[in-house]
């Protein structure tokens, strides 16, 4: 079949074929669906936002949790002068599973005043770490086996086989989990008020230290306002970060950035330098963009690095590398 083509037919057709090599290559340069955007943990001075906008980062997580709200303002109009955000606040460990009730009002009267200033801050979520257990025998790391009531997160077992030695743990853990769902409860209507999502983390504190656990606890509230902040490197111990990413999935509101090394018989480690330790970073960066994850991702730890090489480094993690 002979086929007859003028000028303007071959210019077009030639167009087109430019524009399906460009976004051939624009989707082999850019194979992930997610955006992530890098932080660091600071206080926002000028000083400190300055050179870290220099250095390729676009926000921060402040730990300045304990601040009137009109102080933090202050702070945001900083960031905003800079053209970097604050998008987290760090409140870290509480004791919700305080013996004594009036411990336990104080706290949930300092998230109440976290909350106010992570909305000053213009932030939408805080770290919280609801209580924490110990001082009993406990699994080690590689030995927890978990079952648990889907209905109240109730831990039934933590290991394999007899757990009678465990009995004490399991009672801790299952106290924590109500007294922790009873604080945060009563912190819903103030995340609200403040339109800052309450980002619950489990930092080495011996409680939900399984993705599944973990995942249950965290939905179980049914609420927008309460979501889960995930540590890449803190978990390394109990399961791979991937494993985690993937059975947290849309709940996972923030990430840390650090990296743990794994000892040679898979058994315990240490916390390296954000890539000098066992976590398989494509695969994190995978699972993130499975799970549509964007958002920040804010190293914590490694500072002896420096500024620029943090920056690199992480460029890499987010490149998908």
């Amino acid at each position: 079949m002979k086929m007859n083509m003028n000028r303007r037919d071959f210019l077009g057709a030639v167009g087109a074929a430019g524009v399906a090599v460009a976004l051939s290559r624009s989707a082999a340069a850019a194979p992930f669906k997610t955006t992530l955007q890098k932080a660091l943990i600071g206080n926002p001075t000028e000083e400190t936002l300055s050179s870290w906008k220099a250095a390729g980062f676009a926000g921060m997580e402040t730990s300045a949790w304990d601040v009137a709200p009109e102080d933090a303002e202050k702070g945001r109009r900083i960031a905003e002068k800079l053209g970097m955000k604050i998008h987290s606040v760090l409140r870290g460990w509480t004791n919700f599973n305080a013996d004594d009730p009036s411990a336990v009002s104080k706290d949930i009267a300092s998230v109440e005043r976290a909350l106010k200033a992570a909305q000053g801050y213009g932030a939408d979520a805080l770290l919280l770490v609801p209580c924490r257990v110990g001082g009993m025998a406990m699994p080690e790391a590689w030995e927890f086996d978990i079952e648990f009531d889907e209905k109240t997160s109730h831990v039934r077992k933590v290991a394999s086989g007899d757990n009678s030695k465990y009995e004490q743990y399991i009672a801790a853990q299952n106290r924590a989990t109500d007294a922790s769902r009873i604080a945060v409860e009563k912190l819903i209507p103030v995340a609200e008020k403040a339109g800052v999502i309450i980002a619950l983390e489990n930092v080495w504190n011996n409680l939900w230290v399984k993705p599944a656990l973990c995942q249950n606890f965290v939905a179980s509230f049914k609420c927008k306002w309460v979501q889960a902040y995930f540590d890449i490197g803190n978990h390394v111990k109990y399961a791979p970060p991937q494993e985690w990413i993937r059975t947290l999935g849309k709940l996972i509101v923030k990430c840390h950035v650090k990296d743990f090394k794994l000892n040679d018989n898979g058994h315990g480690g240490n916390f390296v330098d954000i890539r000098d330790g066992s976590i398989d970073w494509p695969e994190v960066r995978k699972a993130l963009d499975e799970i549509g994850y964007n958002g920040w991702m804010t190293i914590e730890g490694s500072e002896g690095l420096g500024l620029k090489e943090l920056n690199s480094r992480l460029d890499l993690i987010v490149s998908g590398k």
